[in-house]
């Protein structure tokens, strides 16, 4: 499994920009789909929220992929 870390710049970000910031997906139609078909996990559970908002310490998954969201520095 492939562990990536995110430092966010705000308060949360959105999952689906999170998986193309994160070089997951190609596009945000492509994060779309992969959310809402149930392909994506954050904190363990099944995620279907495109826009669901993800705050420092949530862990996302995805395809074989870990991201590990971090506070601002």
């Amino acid at each position: 499994m492939q562990i990536l870390e995110f430092d966010l710049d705000s308060d949360y970000v959105e999952l689906k920009q999170l998986l193309k910031l994160a070089d997951l997906v190609t596009s945000g139609g492509e994060a779309k789909m992969v959310i809402s078909e149930g392909l994506v996990l954050v904190d363990g559970e099944v995620e279907l929220r495109k826009a669901c908002k993800i705050r420092a310490g949530q862990v996302v998954e995805f395809n074989d992929s870990q991201i590990r969201v971090l506070a601002a520095a």
